[in-house]
């Protein structure tokens, strides 16, 4: 494989359909992605696994949205890392690629030498979906359970979505010759698309999680089964690459599931914040209100948690009494 074609497949998420079998999926691939994530803080180790979980999860899930605007997953909880953020906004237009930001916050004390999940604890796992305005937003939760982060969202989808789903992923650092050591994730989400069966839409049963194939028939359930057989085979550097192109890795798993490849879409870290944004949002605010917020040095401040971006004010530009809106 050519060095082009491994950036060519780098930040990027392949829609694929295996006819045989009614299941659709993704494969991606997270590189520059990822670095423009991670560099603006300065996470633990153990944090950056976790947010590079979240990042893949959210690239894989937010292709599968016919997106207006915004996809967002969160996880809170009472552990050590209490909140991760994560956004996909759609691309704005044919051939643009899609955004991608994420942030952590977390108890560096409080943090152990457990798995990555175990930093987490206590919590739940949430799905957001904004359309923008005049669309009524969604929100899906699930509690946090089953060992990581990928195991939420299949709960996720089960639950609220009645939809099998399956994510297979890989992430960790690239310690590639003559380049510099940086996160690199790749993964695949298989996801089953019938009605619900009628067991789960009367709500029966013990009240138990349910399980991918609680939703299923008999000729469905086997179909599932074979292909989840087929996706156990993979390896995480199949995964992760870059030597094997996603196209090349379909073929190996689901050669006889007759894979359907679609457009790659493009994907890139982004984020929408900005002074006019900062503005707006603190436009709610009286003259006395955003006296409390001002520095001893005169001036008001805010951060995006997500890019690191410092923005700098005059108080007396900002709030609904300030001289810009007696103007208008």
């Amino acid at each position: 494989m050519t060095l082009v074609n491994k950036i060519a497949w780098d930040d990027t998420v392949l829609p694929f359909q295996l006819d045989a079998a009614d299941i659709r999926g993704r494969v991606a691939r997270l590189d520059g992605v990822l670095d423009g994530i991670l560099k603006q803080h300065e996470y633990p180790p153990v944090v950056e696994a976790l947010v590079a979980e979240m990042a893949l999860l959210t690239a894989l899930i937010g292709q599968t949205v016919k997106l207006r605007w915004k996809l967002s997953l969160q996880v809170q909880s009472k552990g050590a890392v209490r909140m991760i953020a994560t956004d996909y906004y759609g691309p704005e237009k044919d051939g643009d690629p899609a955004r991608i930001r994420a942030y952590a916050t977390y108890d560096e004390d409080r943090l152990t030498d457990g798995t990555p999940l175990e930093q987490v604890g206590e919590g739940y796992f949430a799905i957001m979906i904004d359309q923008g305005q005049g669309m009524k937003p969604y929100q899906g939760i699930t509690p946090l359970a089953g060992g990581s982060l990928s195991k939420c969202a299949e709960a996720y989808f089960a639950q609220s979505e009645q939809l099998p789903t399956r994510f297979a992923l890989s992430y960790g650092k690239s310690m590639e010759p003559g380049v510099a050591e940086h996160w690199r994730a790749g993964g695949m989400m298989i996801q089953h698309m019938p009605k619900a069966s009628p067991f789960a839409a009367q709500a029966e049963g013990t009240g138990e999680m349910l399980q991918a194939t609680d939703l299923l028939n008999e000729d469905e359930g086997e179909n599932w089964n074979r292909v989840n057989i087929l996706l156990d085979t993979v390896e995480e550097m199949e995964l992760i690459g870059p030597q094997v192109p996603p196209n090349d890795l379909l073929l190996r798993l689901f050669n006889e599931e007759k894979p359907r490849v679609y457009d790659t879409q493009a994907i890139k870290f982004g984020c929408s914040c900005s002074e006019e944004r900062v503005r707006q949002s603190l436009s709610i605010y009286s003259a006395r209100d955003i006296a409390t917020m001002t520095t001893p040095e005169g001036r008001v401040t805010a951060d995006c948690q997500f890019c690191s971006s410092h923005y700098d004010l005059d108080p007396a530009s900002i709030g609904f009494e300030s001289e810009d809106a007696a103007r208008e």
